[in-house]
């Protein structure tokens, strides 16, 4: 099984992947991951009781205004007719701005209430296991350290 630590000033949140359900989102962002892509980056969108998203090579500096428009120089296609599809508290889901655009952002959902509408439209790939404390602590500007990718048997 292989889980990620999103480690942030707050603290770490710890992560299990949707390794069945999503494969090749998983494998995108464990290899954005390992190469040091998001370190440094910042959750640029905070919305109240729906989601913090990160993951924009422009947040780096949120003056930038292109912050909120970066990718890897690449798209991926969505991958949502697998199990664990729906938009849950703790949820980590791929963010695009249309059908197979994703890239390298993402979200992870505060609740399910003002989420639903996003099950099967966006890539749900990992679920914050241990941390949730954190998430709640995440704000605007809040920096992503590292994000450590962890292989258990």
């Amino acid at each position: 099984m292989k889980k990620a630590e999103i480690r942030t000033e707050f603290g770490t949140m710890t992560v299990e992947f949707y390794c069945e359900d999503a494969p090749n989102t998983v494998e995108n962002f464990i290899k954005l991951a390992e190469s040091g892509f998001y370190n440094g980056l910042r959750f640029h969108r905070v919305i109240s009781n729906f989601v913090v998203q990160a993951g924009c090579p422009f947040s780096k500096d949120l003056n930038d205004r292109r912050v909120g428009t970066g990718d890897p120089g690449y798209k991926i296609n969505c991958e949502t007719s697998g199990n664990n599809q729906y938009h849950d508290r703790g949820v980590l889901s791929m963010a695009h701005a249309g059908k197979n655009t994703g890239g390298s952002q993402f979200f992870i959902c505060l609740s399910r209430e003002k989420t639903q509408h996003l099950d099967r439209q966006h890539t749900c790939f990992g679920k914050v296991v241990n941390g949730l404390d954190i998430l709640d602590k995440i704000k605007q500007g809040t920096i992503i350290n590292e994000i450590i990718i962890i292989e258990e048997n």
